[in-house]
């Protein structure tokens, strides 16, 4: 059944957030909030159940995150359109939400008009990647990536273990772990571990449960 304004869907575990938001697009006359979901599995069950024209995700979300829910959104329902706003701006959680079928990033920063401009261009078929985010998104494609081993390393030096631990968690030598810390730290251009777990979660590459 065709609407007769754009149909949003806002997913968002903070309720004075989803409240914010519904006032601002229920006051457009092209627009209204068909849905709201306060965490990732709501999220995905209310876009099926109600097919959206456009989804508002958060990335942070209790049950399950937002860039998985938009990748389960997504792979069962390709012409889904879906807006990110999170307060996130590192360059791997960017990366990793266009990859999973984003068409658009914003931070909750981002003003008023910017916003609803950017929800009737999705809702067009367009994608919108503001100059700050562009930004941040070429640092993540044109720096030194991580390896999938690298990454795991670098979890578990997050995470607080040693490299002797890190070693039998991932039934590698000593040795070799530290071969793979010497790489992460080049690759993030740090000097220790502790300035490694910052740039990582600075970055989104790795985040705190």
């Amino acid at each position: 059944m065709s609407r007769q304004r754009i149909g949003v869907l806002i997913a968002d575990d903070h309720p004075i957030v989803r409240d914010g938001l519904s006032a601002v697009i229920n006051d457009q006359a092209d627009m209204e909030v068909v849905a709201e979901a306060a965490n990732g599995n709501e999220a995905v069950q209310l876009a099926f159940e109600i097919r959206p024209d456009v989804l508002l995700v958060d990335l942070r979300m209790p049950q399950m995150s937002g860039l998985e829910a938009i990748r389960k959104i997504r792979e069962a329902w390709p012409q889904a359109r879906v807006i990110v706003l999170t307060t996130y701006d590192g360059d791997e959680d960017i990366y990793r939400a266009l990859e999973g079928g984003a068409q658009a990033y914003l931070l909750k920063s981002t003003p008023r008009a910017m916003l609803l401009d950017t929800i009737r261009a999705v809702y067009m078929g367009h994608k919108r990647i503001p100059p700050e985010v562009a930004a941040r998104l070429v640092e993540r494609i044109t720096g030194s990536q991580l390896t999938p081993r690298e990454l795991e390393v670098l979890e578990l030096i997050v995470a607080g273990h040693s490299n002797k631990e890190i070693g039998e968690h991932l039934a590698i030598t000593e040795g070799t772990v530290k071969a793979h810390v010497n790489n992460i730290l080049g690759k993030l251009g740090v000097g220790d571990r502790t300035q490694a777990v910052t740039e990582a979660l600075r970055r989104g590459i790795v985040h705190l449960p």
